[in-house]
């Protein structure tokens, strides 16, 4: 294998100028560290002599935290590689100029929705924004819910539980369905009382209901332990963090939401990689960028104790997390609900001004 050194070399003299030996490459990093570093880790050692900086998120700001280091460093960036492990952020990112156009090492049939056209981001290894049920709680399957728009049924009032909508997941998860309400949202009184005078629930109206009725909890995660705890009946919750509870021997069980006939599919969501505009070092961001939207990456992703969905078409390797019979993910516009986050951002701690 052609080493390293040689190719960086080999690209700087080919561009026209001579530039310092790229032996770092700063990466900030959204993605859990626990799935992060193997995967640096092994970027190094394939690459001797380049050093990953790597630079993680603050729980308590997510991605978002990350974000805004970008934002403010956009005149003199420090960052070369953004690994998010969501997409909105990164979206917002990209149209403000703030990521570089670049040609990818993927198949011409990798799904749409998971790259950008102008080449500036990449989808990889998506998870399943998933119902866990706990079936001790609710022995009943028939007495399960199937849908994210449960939420806000008042029959599930301090019973169900959500994640802070301001970070992570979630954040995308609530400015997909703001952005798409009027497709998604359902006919008044089929999750609740009747409150529209139009037949059918607006935006504020459902996320209302979600506000009164579900427990707010810090994180995925947190929501995850609670239902497997048996604090709640069930919550919304990413599928990393639904198999982690499953794995551990807790009474639950992953439901795929919105199946059915009108339902708009399960949402997934992908792992988001770009390399920053005039990053600091260029070619070793791109190199370090190739390898992680690699297949062998992403298998190993896949593989590991996130149980990723891959993107790769084809791929070798399937979700443990996936279930016996076939989901539909849900086909929705991410560019849509990422132009929505500005008056969204604003809106939900208002709403959720009590949450954690």
């Amino acid at each position: 294998m052609v080493g390293v050194g040689f190719a960086l070399v080999f690209a700087m003299l080919v561009g026209g100028c001579i530039r310092r030996a790229e032996n770092q490459v700063t990466i900030y990093a959204a993605a859990d560290r626990e799935f992060a570093s193997p995967i640096l880790d092994g970027f190094e050692r394939q690459n001797a002599g380049v050093e990953v900086l790597r630079q993680f998120d603050v729980e308590a700001s997510k991605t978002l935290g990350l974000v805004s280091r970008i934002e403010g460093e956009a005149s003199q960036p420090k960052c070369d590689c953004f690994w998010n492990n969501e997409i909105l952020h990164t979206l917002r990112l990209q149209k403000q100029g703030l990521l570089q156009a670049r040609k990818w090492k993927i198949p011409d049939a990798w799904p749409k929705s998971f790259r950008a056209a102008d080449g500036s981001w990449v989808g990889i290894a998506a998870r399943g924004r998933v119902l866990l049920v706990n079936k001790t709680k609710l022995p009943d399957r028939e007495a399960w819910p199937s849908s994210v728009l449960e939420l806000a049924d008042p029959k599930w009032k301090s019973r169900c539980g959500i994640a802070y909508p301001m970070y992570g997941t979630t954040a995308t998860h609530m400015a997909v369905l703001a952005s798409h309400a009027s497709k998604i949202l359902p006919p008044v009184g089929v999750v609740g009382p009747e409150k529209s005078t139009s037949g059918v629930w607006s935006w504020e109206q459902w996320i209302a209901g979600v506000r009164d009725n579900a427990v707010v909890l810090a994180g995925n995660k947190q929501v995850a332990i609670a239902v497997g705890q048996g604090d709640l009946d069930w919550c919304l919750t990413d599928t990393d963090d639904a198999i982690g509870e499953v794995e551990s021997g807790k009474p639950v069980e992953i439901v795929f939401p919105d199946q059915g006939a009108g339902g708009i599919g399960t949402l997934f969501i992908p792992n988001t990689i770009a390399v920053i505009n005039r990053a600091p070092h260029p070619v070793a961001a791109g190199l370090l960028a190739d390898h992680l939207v690699s297949e062998t990456v992403e298998g190993r992703l896949v593989m590991g104790n996130g149980a990723h969905f891959p993107l790769w078409p084809d791929a070798k390797e399937q979700s443990r997390a996936s279930p016996n019979a076939p989901v539909r993910w849900a086909e929705v516009d991410f560019q849509l609900a990422a132009d929505g986050w500005e008056s969204l951002s604003v809106e939900l701690p208002k709403i959720f001004s009590s949450a954690p």
